[in-house]
């Protein structure tokens, strides 16, 4: 939903309904993960996209007539679908959609939920997606980490879904749970999906220099929130890192030591180093390395700025198991020459490692393409 709230908010202020259709399962190898939305205005607008343009058509008419008749569907589109070829779904995967009437009426809360997402609150939406009861079909329950608003038809449903739900708030997952008809912790008769939305990851670059500007601008584009930090106030100026979401004058360890310390980076944060320059370096991946919860630490230099670096990290007593956690030289091995084709490259690193990918030509693969997401 996030994807198309910025269109939806002001058709649902003025009182219009739209149509929402939004992934809640895939199997195979299905073009977009749980969450991905496509929404039909009241114009008959359609914003986002659910399957990459497989089943686009198929789903838009779907939303439309559930705009217009106010009930709620929950549709699967696969191999296993006799009409999935006819509506151009082609990648062998298989995605369930559920549509839904986005209305004041149908969803009262969805304006508060926009100024979370807007103000990077963590918070979540439980759906109703299946029921025997179509009355609950669509009920929602908003969920913060404070507690819970809304109905899913009866206080039981409500409070198992918010308890159920705040572990997967916190970890910023997304996913479907069963219960019984009210609530009980049964495998069959209501199934919920849970979309939760965290604040954007976040992209340390440390160093201010020209590839610090195309990482940051391909880290924006990518969804994260960027800062770029560096001790020399001359080269750490907003105008030179228009992408950035902050520049940072300070010493690198400090900031980093001072962000870990208020629990501002965390286990989705990308670290990349391109000072290339000891003085810098060192103290920062000390801290970087030591404990940090950081999912990607890089550093960008040659094999002899790296062969030094590791002699020096291994001196200020890191052991093996924290040096195992450094990704240098960053980046894999594209030819890259420019600013930006080594920024794509360090991109490309980070992301294998995010979700197990190995870096390797399609071409030259024959098991699935899209991998499992990490446990």
């Amino acid at each position: 939903m996030r994807d198309v709230l910025d269109a939806m908010m002001p058709g649902w202020r003025r009182g219009d309904t739209a149509g929402l259709a939004t992934v809640v399962s895939t199997y195979s190898s299905a073009p977009r993960l749980p969450g991905a939305s496509m929404l039909v205005t009241a114009a008959g607008e359609a914003v986002g996209s659910v399957s990459g343009g497989c089943v686009e058509g198929a789903v838009y008419e779907l939303a439309t007539q559930v705009r217009e008749e106010g009930k709620a569907v929950l549709v699967r589109y696969g191999i296993s679908d006799d009409d999935a070829y006819a509506v151009g779904l082609t990648c062998g995967g298989i995605i369930d959609i559920f549509v839904e009437p986005v209305s004041p009426e149908s969803f009262a809360e969805l304006d508060d939920v926009g100024q979370d997402i807007a103000a990077g609150r963590r918070v979540g939406v439980a759906t109703v997606i299946e029921h025997a009861d179509s009355s609950r079909l669509g009920r929602h329950l908003v969920v913060r980490p404070d507690g819970f608003d809304g109905d899913l038809g009866s206080e039981r449903s409500n409070c198992a879904v918010g308890d159920d739900t705040q572990g997967l708030l916190a970890a910023g997952q997304t996913g479907i749970l069963s219960y019984g008809l009210d609530g009980e912790r049964l495998d069959t008769g209501m199934r919920v999906f849970f979309a939760s939305y965290a604040p954007p990851p976040r992209m340390l670059v440390f160093g201010a220099i020209d590839f610090a500007a195309a990482l940051a601008r391909l880290g924006s584009f990518l969804g994260y929130r960027v800062t770029v930090c560096d001790a020399r106030a001359i080269f750490a100026t907003p105008a030179r890192f228009p992408d950035a979401a902050e520049v940072v004058n300070a010493w690198p360890h400090r900031y980093l030591a001072e962000q870990l310390s208020k629990r501002l980076v965390d286990e989705r944060t990308v670290l990349c180093v391109l000072t290339h320059d000891p003085k810098f370096d060192i103290p920062l991946l000390e801290v970087a390395l030591s404990g940090s919860p950081v999912a990607f630490i890089g550093a960008m230099g040659s094999r002899r700025t790296h062969a030094d670096r590791i002699a020096r990290l291994r001196h200020a007593g890191l052991g093996e198991a924290e040096l195992s956690r450094l990704h240098s030289p960053v980046g894999l091995d594209l030819g890259a020459r420019t600013p930006e084709e080594t920024a794509v490259s360090i991109a490309a690193e980070f992301i294998a490692r995010q979700w197990n990918g190995t870096g390797v030509p399609l071409r030259q693969l024959g098991e699935r393409i899209h991998h499992e997401e990490p446990r």
